[in-house]
């Protein structure tokens, strides 16, 4: 082999390398034009189970037991000594898995292998079927006519709460990968502990998504090692992706005694398994330092503002339309 030829890339550095392309064509910029997550089927997905993974039912509403959802049932107001979420807990959990959904659906068609284009529209599936239902929560809770539509989709960057980590743009694949690995070691024991909160619609909710999220992290766990314990060049890249996400992490766990369950109380089970995962994947945990913050009171990055301009744009210019 002449010295102007060189070998072909492993796939290990087709992933870390590649991708950033992919990223920046479309799908890590919304105001360029990304992917419409409405287009992404999940019928398609390889070794995915659709059932799992479709946030909806054949109606088109959320896939939560109508009798542990409707509180005209009896069993849905919370249990003696404990009330409703407040709206703004409701909202916070909600905006992030809508806000992590449309990040997600932007690989849509520019994953770096095929079978991870479908787990990534599979994941964004997932995470709009949850904020589905924290959004319609919220919505009811408030008592202001509005539905969990006008919640998406009639909200300026101010008024949503989510975290900063979910809006940040998507990279290239590793960032891609820290992120989802970072929100979903916080997301598990999140809905595991509200799946025994003494609401039982916010339960119901926490039953069905803490399974979801098990996934979630160990496909993000594995994407992880992967590129970190491969070929010297994805190693450097999976190292920065971490090194740039961490610092937003923090925000995740900020202190909320009033809340179903308070957040600082995530910190040890979050920090235990990212410990070891990044072991496993020979990369190193940023020391603690700057921490940006904002997002549950509604200041964000100008990120934020870009991604709702895309996702938003249809319902607003045909503002009450039916199909």
């Amino acid at each position: 082999m002449s010295a102007s030829n060189p070998p072909p890339a492993s796939t290990t550095d087709r992933v870390a390398t590649g991708s950033t392309a992919a990223a920046t064509a479309g799908g890590a910029n919304p105001a360029t034009g990304g992917t419409n997550p409405a287009a992404t089927n999940p019928a398609t997905a390889g070794g995915a189970n659709p059932v799992a993974t479709n946030p909806a039912t054949a109606g088109g509403r959320p896939s939560v037991d109508p009798a542990a959802t409707n509180p005209a049932t009896g069993g849905t107001n919370a249990a003696a000594g404990g009330g409703r979420p407040s709206v703004d807990y409701l909202l916070g959990l909600g905006d992030d898995a809508l806000v992590m959904a449309q990040r997600l659906a932007e690989w849509a068609a520019r994953a770096p292998e095929m079978e991870e284009d479908i787990a990534l529209s599979n994941i964004a599936l997932d995470q709009l079927g949850a904020a589905r239902l924290l959004l319609s929560y919220a919505a009811e809770i408030e008592g202001a006519g509005r539905d969990e539509d006008a919640l998406a989709f009639l909200r300026g960057d101010r008024e949503f709460r989510n975290c900063l980590l979910v809006e940040l743009p998507n990279g290239d694949f590793g960032h891609t990968m820290a992120k989802l690995l970072f929100l979903s070691a916080y997301q598990l024991p999140l809905y595991a502990a509200l799946s025994n909160c003494p609401d039982a619609r916010l339960a119901a909710i926490g039953a069905k998504a803490r399974k979801e999220s098990a996934y979630h992290l160990d496909h993000s766990r594995t994407w992880t090692v992967r590129l970190g314990d491969g070929t010297v060049e994805s190693h450097r890249r999976m190292q920065a992706a971490v090194d740039a996400v961490w610092p937003y992490a923090a925000e995740l766990f900020a202190a909320d005694p009033a809340a179903p369950v308070d957040p600082a109380t995530l910190r040890a089970e979050f920090d235990a398994t990212v410990a070891a995962v990044l072991a496993e994947a020979t990369l190193t945990r940023p020391d603690s330092g700057w921490v940006p913050t904002g997002g549950r009171q509604g200041v964000h990055t100008e990120h934020l503002s870009y991604l709702l301009a895309e996702m938003q744009v249809v319902h607003r210019a045909h503002p009450g339309a039916r199909w």
